[in-house]
């Protein structure tokens, strides 16, 4: 982050900062390769179970987590009442950049390699843009463009900038 005379007082946002309860409903490894199942169309248990080689204890608890959490919802199946399905939420729908970002960086930084399949415009079929953070007007931002800021010293409202946080 930018220089700044205003350092965020970690200590003392463990309550109230956002990232720890983002982390407290997605923050483990299951957790997240469930939600890219479930972006990739799969809903039924045994199918997340036989696609992700995870254990059934913890698939029953990943799941469980992310329907609290508001991530997924579990509904029953129109065609055969005894069985459920995991539909992803509008919230969980949000998580889209958060998974693309990830697995950019994992790329980047991890493997070295471009993942398969690659993820593309649906429109005409080329790669999507590496996530990034963008002001506002839609500026690219980099880590000496941003400082920490007091809610009173902020210009305009975070609602004006929500739309575009999803870019």
């Amino acid at each position: 982050m930018g220089q700044t005379g205003l350092r965020e007082p970690l200590r003392e946002l463990v309550n109230q900062c956002s990232l720890p309860a983002a982390l407290e409903a997605m923050g483990e490894r299951w957790s997240f390769l469930i939600l890219r199942a479930s972006f990739n169309g799969l809903h039924h248990f045994e199918e997340f179970q036989s696609e992700l080689g995870i254990a059934r204890n913890i698939l029953a608890n990943r799941l469980a987590r992310l329907v609290d959490h508001g991530i997924l919802a579990r509904q029953t199946c129109d065609d055969d009442r005894r069985k459920v399905e995991y539909r992803l939420t509008e919230k969980g729908f949000a998580l889209l950049p958060t998974m693309v970002a990830l697995r950019q960086w994992g790329e980047r930084w991890e493997t070295g390699l471009p993942a398969s399949p690659v993820l593309v415009d649906a429109r005409d079929r080329r790669r999507i843009a590496p996530v990034q953070v963008t002001s506002h007007d839609g500026r690219p931002l980099g880590k000496h463009d941003l400082i920490w800021s007091l809610p009173e010293d902020v210009v305009g409202d975070a609602a004006d900038a929500a739309p575009r946080a999803a870019q």
